[in-house]
């Protein structure tokens, strides 16, 4: 373990020295932008874009909707970091290429991550096009993105009742999407390795253990985010209602056409999020 450990952290740093080459400016804050909702990172002022595949030992993404691009660049002055697209574990069947990104962020010195997604709706009262807050996850890959991790065991044990979402960050999105007139639900979100839509039978169970989205990303960011110290906030945009709650049939092309509907919508949200995070 020491040194498949050893060897992604020598990885972690030819990647970060590589990308700080590339910049001039030190974001603190960065978003992780799922299917669909690329476009919030053509806001941003001064950017400077920074292609993943010329990045050293950078996963590579295959999918549809996620460009493959880091693009720095400011939001009224306050500077930035938008992981355009990201790398799913069905894509490589490694759970190390699916946080690459994560241990990427923090080397360059990011202390507030909020990640984004596109999510099959599980709640019945949810509709296609609503954003969900994430307050909680259900892991469901059984995957484990701490087990390379070099933690003690004490840390374990102090972080056990740990909220991997964090509040503050909660109560911040909740404030802006109230002050803006932005309906938001919120919910748990429940991650699996995919790469298929989940059978009737496979959402109810989901539904009684309490998942209200579904999706094949974000529970093991989240996981390794929060064990690297920083500050977390997960929002979904519910692209579709989950197999058993429709009878519609869901295709990829349905989950870019939704995002792309309500993409000025998730554009103004982060933007007021960002714009009150301290």
């Amino acid at each position: 373990m020491r040194r498949i450990e050893n060897n992604i952290t020598t990885q972690i740093k030819q990647s970060a020295r590589y990308i700080k080459s590339k910049i001039l400016m030190q974001p603190r804050i960065a978003v992780i932008l799922g299917s669909g909702l690329g476009d919030f990172a053509e806001t941003f002022s001064s950017k400077k874009i920074i292609e993943t595949a010329s990045i050293p030992h950078y996963p590579r993404s295959t999918v549809e909707g996620h460009r493959g691009k880091l693009v720095f660049g400011k939001l009224d002055r306050l500077p930035l970091l938008a992981f355009q697209g990201r790398v799913h574990f069905y894509e490589s069947g490694n759970i190390e290429t699916v946080v690459y990104p994560i241990r990427v962020a923090h080397a360059l010195g990011i202390k507030t991550l909020i990640i984004t997604n596109a999510a099959g709706g599980v709640n019945r009262s949810f509709a296609a096009g609503d954003l969900m807050l994430i307050t909680d996850q259900i892991n469901l890959t059984f995957e484990n993105p701490l087990a390379n991790l070099q933690l003690s065991a004490t840390a374990f044990r102090a972080d056990r009742n740990l909220r991997l979402y964090d509040g503050g960050l909660q109560r911040i999105i909740i404030k802006v999407a109230k002050k803006n007139k932005i309906a938001l639900q919120s919910g748990v979100y429940c991650g699996v390795k995919g790469p298929s839509y989940e059978t009737a039978a496979e959402i109810e169970m989901v539904r009684r253990i309490g998942g209200d989205a579904v999706g094949m990303s974000t529970v093991n960011e989240v996981s390794l985010a929060t064990a690297l110290g920083m500050r977390v906030a997960g929002i979904s945009c519910i692209t579709n209602l989950a197999t058993g709650i429709t009878n519609d049939k869901l295709s990829h092309d349905e989950v870019t056409e939704v995002a792309n509907r309500v993409k000025q919508t998730f554009t103004n949200l982060l933007q007021g999020i960002i714009k009150n995070i301290r």
